[in-house]
């Protein structure tokens, strides 16, 4: 155990000598090199080829003493590995710190920019009233993601890196992504689709598929809905517009039936009294269409009759409805209005296998065995 940390500071020692070394011999080249550069740039005629051929030649430096310390520490051949490093080192000092330092001030320079850009836009999208939440969350997510491209296009080009071939071979990769990526891609366009069209937004409440539930998030990808239950239903955006959609709440009023049924022995009118006067005093309601209630069906046990109710606001849908459903039972009750339910006769004529039962007596069983 001793001998390995002994032999690792061992290395340790050397790189940190390989650095001063490098540095100190690398500062007199840089010197001297100065007055060589200038004289080479005062001759050269191409300036931009000059530059690049600068590049790919303290490329191939790095590369070529990266591969020579990596076959010294192979090999073992520790007496040269000081001088390898000193040689490493040094090429990143001189050759790339430069760079460095201008793709650092760069970097630095457009986050700046980019964020008090980033805090103007978001300030101007919330207080807008033509764009809703879930355009907002695309709108600034767009914008992160092609600034930030931008940046880092500004930084690689401060190293000499072909950004234009870059970009071709990214471009080749992402025309074989959306092939791999049909369905994600369909889903994509259906967000944008949702968010131009706006056949829903963020709050509004919808039924789809026979589930009630408010919208709850919009994304480019899904759209997450919020069921009475407290759930989150995750629905990509593709199924989100091809579906058939109710949108409860996308005019300003709503018109909400409570379905209910009486004998056929009852008279509908005043059935129709004994409800309507539940509704009396009720502020939920749209003073500009009265509630009503109509026949809608007879049906084999029931006259089937419905209230109708225009609310002012559509979001308290289910709470009006479930209020009415139970103000409507128990009006019809207290004025004794028979609500029927579905029963069956059994009438047995002529059933000769019940002939000696006592069931088939005319006292109907009742009379003493004995």
């Amino acid at each position: 155990m001793n001998s390995f940390v002994a032999s690792r500071l061992a290395v340790f020692v050397v790189v940190a000598f390989a650095l001063v070394g490098a540095v100190s011999e690398r500062s007199a080249r840089a010197q001297v090199g100065s007055v060589t550069d200038s004289v080479a740039a005062a001759v050269t005629p191409d300036s931009a080829g000059a530059d690049s051929d600068t590049t790919d030649n303290a490329l191939a430096n790095l590369s070529r003493d990266v591969q020579d310390v990596g076959r010294d520490i192979v090999s073992g051949n520790f007496t040269q590995l000081k001088r390898r490093f000193q040689a490493l080192i040094g090429s990143i000092a001189v050759d790339f710190f430069p760079r460095m330092i201008g793709a650092l001030v760069v970097l630095l320079v457009s986050l700046v920019v980019y964020w008090l850009v980033k805090v103007i836009l978001g300030r101007t999208l919330k207080h807008s009233r033509a764009v809703d939440a879930g355009l907002e969350h695309i709108l600034m997510r767009t914008y992160r993601i092609v600034v930030l491209t931008f940046i880092a296009v500004l930084v690689l080009s401060q190293f000499g890196v072909n950004v234009a071939a870059l970009l071709a071979g990214l471009s080749v990769v992402g025309i074989a992504v959306g092939f791999a990526a049909q369905d994600t891609v369909q889903n994509y366009i259906a967000g944008i689709t949702i968010l131009i069209d706006k056949p829903f937004s963020v709050g509004d409440n919808v039924e789809i598929n026979g589930v009630f539930g408010s919208v709850n998030k919009i994304t480019l990808r899904s759209t997450r809905v919020r069921t009475q239950n407290g759930e989150i239903m995750v629905m990509p955006n593709v199924q989100m517009i091809n579906q058939k959609l109710i949108n409860h709440t996308a005019l300003p009023t709503l018109r909400v039936e409570i379905p209910f049924g009486i004998a056929y022995k009852e008279f509908p009118y005043e059935a129709r009294k004994v409800v309507i006067a539940t509704t009396e005093g009720d502020d939920r309601l749209d003073p500009d269409q009265p509630p009503e209630v109509v026949v809608t069906q007879m049906n084999s046990s029931s006259v089937d009759l419905s209230l109708r109710l225009f609310l002012k606001n559509p979001h308290q849908e289910l709470r009006v409805r479930f209020d009415y459903m139970e103000r409507v039972r128990e009006a019809l009750r207290e004025a004794d209005i028979e609500i029927p339910f579905p029963h069956l006769q059994l009438f047995i004529d002529e059933a000769k296998a019940f002939e000696e039962s006592y069931l088939m007596r005319k006292n109907g069983g009742s009379e003493s065995k004995g």
